[in-house]
């Protein structure tokens, strides 16, 4: 993981952007039950220090991990760099089987 590896040695500022939650009032937002719908928004339009402030926030990057295969909606774009990145297969999540059930459904 090179485009992660100064995350534990990282000294800025560990918060998310509010941006990337534009529409929840922070000040009673509770991360933990909305974890999907924020590790959805970093992927989708993170910045480095958002993944950092993730990580943090999730018990390093192996709990960033477990949520990944939980997200129910990402680009294939997207599908295909958490799998490089984090070194997952295209079946372990949830966002990907979805797909291509509604495929199947489509086309049947």
């Amino acid at each position: 993981m090179t485009i992660f590896d100064e995350y534990k040695t990282y000294s800025g500022e560990l918060t998310i952007s509010p941006s990337l939650l534009w529409e929840y009032d922070l000040s009673h937002f509770d991360w933990w039950k909305s974890r999907k719908i924020v590790v959805q928004r970093v992927i989708e339009r993170g910045w480095l220090k958002d993944y950092f402030a993730a990580f943090k926030l999730y018990n390093g990057i192996d709990g960033f991990r477990e949520i990944i295969k939980e997200v129910p909606s990402l680009s294939f774009r997207d599908i295909n760099f958490v799998c490089i990145v984090f070194g997952l297969k295209k079946e372990e999540l949830r966002c990907y089987t979805r797909k291509l059930l509604r495929e199947q459904l489509l086309n049947s």
